[in-house]
């Protein structure tokens, strides 16, 4: 937008949402960066993890994390009259009695061991008098701890068998209450994500925003909302929904039956609500627009790196010198988000297969739990002194530090999600030059294979993962001419978040 656009004059506000903490979701920090340099006033709420208000800058954008108190699961709000009586009710009940219960036996004890050590001066008719008025109390505890230890055993039983949802009564009850409520169904099945609403509302409505931009499905209510409010006033104000996946096919990050269900329900609920939508790729466009019946097409806009950024004056960290290898030792590299259905697995299981080759895992959590039994598998391989885990870096250093290993791994499972996306990281190795190794996923695969960047595997399979690795690694100059020919002039954030303020500007030109 040019500096003198009557939109940027009156510094029109836009306020984004995300659920997260903003840092390492380069897609956020990039909207909103290149959003407040076209103009607008633009301010970013996310999460924060500390329980406290934070505040900082990306770019001329600000940022503000406020905490999300969070509260019971759906499953263990309720008391399960007819599922387990004799349990306790949701709430500190059961920890209550069971403290309880401790002290009682604490109490016992010392009662005994003051009878054993008073009992040497006592008669033994005064001892046995002693015993039987400590009978009833020791009796009562005893009877407590077996009716406090069966209700705690059926607490157990309830939570168990309210995680797994797979009983008749749960599949009636699924039913019921999808019939009667529709989509407000997430109500009942997830109700902590009024949470974010009772955290971020407040905050959205001091800042008067004339537009929000919801990043994803769980902010999508809350930036609803939001708008409706102000319109009740008189205001103007457009909401943006970024839907960043195609959420009926994602794998669930919640295992609980019903939360997958209740995010679809939620999404459902107020996906007319918004002015505009984005999204990553067209097929998830497309599909968006079937299920929610939306008048337009979703604008498409992808989560390219944002290459000026990538040229930002002082040096760069290298992901060669963070592992410690010189240039003549191969390196392939794998960055982004950890999870086993994004193949990382496969990844270990093909280094022995590839002698000399060192592999290097850049992901948010280099410590976390996956992070330490993929670690571990590699040691049990043998190959734990060619495995490199490392912590993401800012997200405008991604493509020069990632530009000196020699070929970017994308080994994702077969997920609808997965089948659909031109991910992040696809993007990232294009601009560092690196050829792709890439698992047999429609799109990417596809891209690949229409522009020779790279390597086609069948997913799952680490040693068809090892052969295209080993394809691209014995001649890569074919792989790296073909990102030369132009092919990355409309992958930039640059070209892409032009697409985003366009739809800023008609939305707020309509009033």
């Amino acid at each position: 937008m040019a500096p003198d656009h009557p939109l940027n004059a009156n510094k029109a506000r836009i306020v984004m949402l995300v659920r997260n903490g903003v840092v390492g979701d380069s897609r956020v920090q990039k909207s909103a960066a290149s959003a407040a340099a076209a103009g607008w006033d633009v301010t970013l709420i996310g999460r924060s993890e500390s329980g406290q208000t934070e505040t900082w800058k990306i770019g001329d954008a600000d940022v503000r994390l406020v905490p999300v108190k969070r509260g019971f699961h759906a499953h263990n709000s309720r008391h399960g009259w007819l599922r387990a009586p004799l349990a306790y009710p949701p709430g500190p009940r059961r920890a209550q009695r069971e403290r309880q219960l401790r002290n009682w036996r604490a109490q016992i004890g010392e009662a005994k061991t003051r009878l054993a050590v008073e009992g040497h001066g006592l008669g033994t008719g005064a001892q046995t008098v002693r015993k039987l008025a400590l009978a009833p109390r020791r009796a009562g505890v005893k009877l407590a701890g077996k009716w406090i230890d069966l209700r705690a055993k059926e607490s157990a039983r309830l939570t168990t068998s309210r995680k797994a949802m797979d009983s008749w009564i749960d599949r009636v009850a699924d039913r019921f209450w999808i019939s009667v409520m529709g989509d407000k169904v997430w109500r009942r099945f997830d109700p902590r994500l009024w949470e974010y609403e009772t955290a971020f509302g407040p905050v959205l409505d001091r800042l008067e925003a004339d537009l929000i931009h919801a990043n994803d499905f769980e902010m999508l209510g809350v930036g609803a909302r939001a708008a409706m409010r102000r319109r009740a006033k008189g205001k103007r104000c457009k909401l943006v929904w970024d839907a960043h996946e195609f959420l009926p096919g994602m794998k669930p990050w919640v295992k609980h039956p019903r939360w997958h269900k209740a995010q679809i329900a939620h999404e459902r609920d107020y996906a007319s609500s918004a002015d505009g939508v984005v999204t990553v790729s067209e097929p998830i466009a497309k599909l968006l627009k079937d299920s929610h019946g939306l008048a337009e097409l979703p604008t498409v806009v992808m989560n390219a790196p944002d290459v000026a950024a990538s040229k930002r004056p002082g040096p760069s960290p290298s992901i060669r010198e963070a592992c410690g290898l010189g240039p003549e030792v191969p390196l392939i590299v794998y960055s982004g988000a950890i999870s086993i259905q994004r193949g990382l697995g496969d990844m270990i299981e093909a280094l022995p297969q590839l002698h000399g080759v060192h592999c290097a895992l850049v992901v948010g959590k280099p410590e976390g739990d996956l992070a330490v039994e993929l670690a571990a598998r590699a040691a049990e391989l043998g190959v734990s002194g060619r495995l490199h885990i490392l912590p993401y870096v800012e997200y405008w250093q991604v493509v020069p530090f990632l530009s000196s290993a020699d070929v970017g791994l994308i080994p994702i499972h077969h997920f609808q999600n997965h089948e659909l996306a031109l991910i992040t990281k696809f993007f990232e190795y294009a601009h560092a030059r690196l050829p792709i190794v890439v698992s047999d996923v429609e799109t990417m695969g596809g891209m690949v294979r229409m522009t020779g960047q790279g390597e086609v595997f069948r997913a799952g399979d680490p040693v068809d993962l090892a052969v295209a690795v080993k394809r691209i690694l014995a001649d890569p100059k074919p792989y790296r001419a073909t990102l030369e020919t132009g092919l990355l002039d409309e992958w930039t954030w640059a070209a892409q978040a032009e697409r985003l303020h366009d739809m800023y500007r008609n939305l707020l030109s309509r009033g």
